[in-house]
């Protein structure tokens, strides 16, 4: 039978199928949302999570009984094509759905090579694009644009969402709600824009993707310091609109795709096969990917047609100096710190500040540094941040204010969510202790 999956070997009872369920619900779900709602219409976008919920659900259930098919990309993808086929036939008369697919997938002749070609690769990758832009319409306010971009194209869960953003999973409930129900509203159409509309939303989902890329360069949970498919996501996503032929002005664009892959391309270096973690000191640079680093080079370069300076220039100047740099004592940190004071007239964040103070540190000594962020103590926004305190507790040791590093570290411990992390500020406490004892 066409429709019916296939499996590969029956699962033996110690195999964990949750991992590779969540890699799936992360790398699969976003692609198909976009297609859902494609089929159902903007409108109906909750309707096109439920599906592909219910076929997650499915996964479990199937896969824990009968085992994990030789290809679960593509079992999901027909179990959701399946469930959207029969809320087709079952609901055709009952709901408005999406005015370009309706009259197609209304005939029995028609609905089923209609949803075949929908969820073709080619047309994936173009919904994926509408449905960023639909969800950064002006009609929703901005923290609600990015946080449902994060959710329905991203696969990120509230509660990662909520730490992207510094506050809390019912405020970031809330936004979702509210998004949702203004597209329902204003009908708005599922659609890349065009003309100066276009131009209005490209910076809100430029940001989206950045805040993805955030998420898998430091994680929020999981085992994982670095989760790349997600970085591997917002990179595509980010080709996905260079090449897009009714985007004129690209040097954003490419600002933002130079400042991920040259991040990127220093991944290999920030953990060892048991994954402790290396500070960009103690990195070994040999192991930098540095056919990505040029790459990012060249993004960097063909961002730079024009005089328009954004944040996304700036941090992507602020890396290549990192990569460009021989070891970490030839970093160039006067001219990061120059830059980090241009990045504050755009975006004055405590982050901001925060990545400022480092470079101020290696200009201005530490004890500026420290000044700096003490006055920063305060700031909501700050106060459950772990790398706010191990920043600050780093600098306290470095400069031999053990017993005073001592507690921020205890603090910076209790927040942070990942053991690797954890580990290297365990480790730094004991050596903080055994300093304060000399």
């Amino acid at each position: 039978m066409k429709n019916e999956p296939f499996y590969g070997t029956p699962l033996r009872q110690s195999v964990d199928i949750n991992p590779l369920l969540e890699h799936f619900s992360r790398n699969e779900s976003g692609k198909l949302v976009a297609v859902l709602t494609k089929i159902f219409g903007a409108a109906n976008l909750d309707l096109a999570e439920d599906v592909v919920q219910d076929a997650l659900v499915e996964a479990i259930s199937q896969w824990q009984i009968r085992g994990i098919p030789d290809n679960p990309s593509a079992w999901l993808f027909r179990v959701a094509r399946n469930k959207a086929l029969n809320i087709v036939n079952r609901e055709k008369y009952k709901r408005q759905y999406s005015a370009e697919a309706s009259h197609l997938l209304q005939s029995a002749w028609t609905a089923e090579p209609t949803l075949d070609f929908l969820f073709s690769t080619t047309q994936i990758q173009d919904d994926q694009l509408r449905m960023i832009f639909t969800c950064c319409h002006p009609a929703i306010t901005t923290d609600s644009q990015i946080s449902l971009a994060l959710k329905t194209i991203c696969g990120l869960s509230i509660a990662e969402i909520a730490r992207a953003f510094l506050t809390s999973e019912e405020n970031i409930s809330k936004r979702l709600v509210r998004a949702r129900q203004k597209i329902r509203e204003q009908k708005i159409p599922f659609e890349v824009p065009q003309g100066h509309a276009l131009g209005k939303r490209l910076q809100t989902v430029l940001d989206t993707i950045y805040l993805l890329f955030n998420e898998g360069y430091s994680a929020s949970g999981g085992k994982d310091l670095i989760r790349y498919t997600l970085c591997q996501e917002a990179i595509r996503l980010t080709e996905i609109i260079s090449a897009h032929p009714l985007i004129g002005d690209k040097d954003n664009v490419f600002a933002l795709q130079a400042l991920m892959q040259l991040n990127a391309s220093r991944f290999k270096a920030r953990q060892d096969a048991e994954g402790n973690i290396y500070t960009l000191e103690e990195q070994n640079r040999s192991l930098w990917d540095f056919a990505l680093m040029e790459k990012g080079f060249a993004s960097l370069h063909k961002s730079t047609t024009n005089d328009q300076i954004s944040v996304f220039h700036i941090l992507a100047t602020i890396s290549a100096y990192h990569c460009s740099a021989p070891d970490y004592q030839s970093t160039n940190w006067h001219s990061i710190l120059s830059l980090y004071d241009k990045l504050l007239l755009l975006d004055s964040s405590p982050v901001v500040q925060l990545n400022r103070a480092i470079a101020l540190s290696k200009t201005a000594g530490l004890e500026k540094a420290i000044s700096e962020l003490k006055k920063m103590g305060d700031s909501p926004l700050l106060t459950s941040y772990h790398l706010y305190y191990s920043t600050l507790a780093s600098l306290l040791m470095e400069s031999g204010h053990f017993e005073d590093a001592l507690p921020v570290l205890q603090k910076a411990i209790g927040l942070t969510p990942l053991a690797a992390e954890k580990a290297l500020l365990m480790k730094k406490w004991n050596a903080c202790l055994a300093k304060k004892g000399e």
